[in-house]
């Protein structure tokens, strides 16, 4: 089998497809971990999914985290989800006792006696201690390290040009030459709609900008995942204009991550200034303190958006050959342990873990 793709959610497939015993190759156009997995803040997250497909996922996902071995700053820190008026605190725990019916460990709290440097202009909160943070590059290249190790091949610098079906055999022309294989995963995020079209089963996965925001080192003040209570119905929003809703964390090198910013631009890579400002002053409502801390940078990234909202996993009914692992949107960072053992599940023959029907490829035509 070939992984499309040397992101998270490639790395991810191809560790496990090594590890049931599969011949694996690897492929990508640029670096390991260098697309949407190098712009990303890291999330491993239950607090956002409303009850679901997608929160099934992530609840196996957090799982098989768990798991894994490696030195990749794993660390289930917890998430606190803010809510600011009395409106959004009734909304919020609504939301938390329906996740909690489906297995999330939620426990309703007094955001300030958690982040004693939080605002005291909140109504209250909940508390996921299941969220949980990694750093997505180290994490990427640990599993293909791993995949490695089990006999997996990786090339990077080869952009994949054609796929072409010859009897049994996928014929992959890439920049680097040809390469074969009986399965092709389709791993390429953000641009996983392309891979898609060269195969002749087009998925609409679309790139949707963010920005994330990084200050100098500090002592941990921040010290879980914070965000507010609105984040969880930006993320869910259809709208292709700007979309900004704080999330604040704390890292093991004590610099602060501020984003998340939201827009369907394509591919523009313009730093907007105005979307830096906007996240800069929702994290110091948020958190008052930042104000007087300085910013060390602010990145860009795009992430891999489907018009439902649920990412493509699994074989392809319009071409038995290819197998779809993409268009996570932001939660791709967490949902990639599941993904990729699903994926490996589907392509030894075994039941998988999870119905995948709702994240079948042909779902939107």
């Amino acid at each position: 089998m070939l992984v499309i793709g040397a992101g998270m959610v490639g790395a991810a497939c191809a560790y496990y497809c090594a590890t049931v015993g599969l011949g694996v190759g690897v492929v990508d156009r640029g670096a390991v971990a260098s697309g949407t997995t190098s712009a990303g803040e890291g999330n491993i997250l239950v607090s956002d999914k409303d009850p679901g497909p997608e929160l099934d996922l992530a609840l196996l996902s957090v799982r098989l985290w768990a798991e894994l071995d490696g030195d990749f700053e794993l660390e289930a820190k917890g998430g606190v989800v803010v809510a600011r008026t009395p409106e959004a605190l009734a909304g919020l725990t609504e939301l938390a006792a329906k996740q909690r019916a489906c297995g999330v460990v939620t426990e309703t709290v007094d955001p300030r006696e958690l982040e004693p440097c939080l605002t005291p202009d909140v109504a209250g909160g909940v508390f996921y201690p299941q969220d949980t943070q990694v750093q997505p590059m180290l994490a990427a290249a640990s599993l293909l390290r791993a995949a490695r190790a089990r006999g997996a091949v990786v090339r990077t610098g080869a952009e994949v040009l054609e796929l072409r079906r010859d009897k049994d055999i996928t014929r992959v022309r890439t920049s680097a030459g040809e390469l074969s294989a009986r399965w092709v995963v389709n791993a390429a995020g953000t641009w996983g709609g392309a891979v898609a079209m060269l195969a002749g089963a087009p998925v609409p996965v679309l790139p949707r900008r963010g920005f994330i925001l990084v200050t100098e080192p500090l002592p941990p003040l921040v010290r879980h995942k914070v965000y507010s209570a609105d984040y969880v119905a930006n993320v869910a929003s259809d709208d292709a204009g700007l979309e900004t809703s704080v999330v604040v964390e704390g890292t093991r090198a004590g610099t602060v991550l501020i984003g998340a910013s939201r827009e369907r631009v394509g591919f523009d890579r313009t730093f907007s200034l105005p979307v830096v400002r906007k996240l800069a002053a929702q994290a110091v409502d948020l958190f008052p303190f930042l104000a007087e801390v300085n910013l060390l940078r602010g990145y860009l990234g795009f992430r891999p958006y489907c018009p439902d909202h649920l990412p493509v996993i699994g074989p392809d009914p319009r071409v038995p050959w290819l197998v779809h692992a993409c268009g996570h949107e932001g939660a791709g960072i967490g949902l990639a342990a599941a993904t990729g053992h699903l994926v490996a599940q589907t392509l030894t023959g075994a039941t998988p873990d999870l119905d995948l029907t709702p994240f079948r490829p042909d779902r939107f035509a």
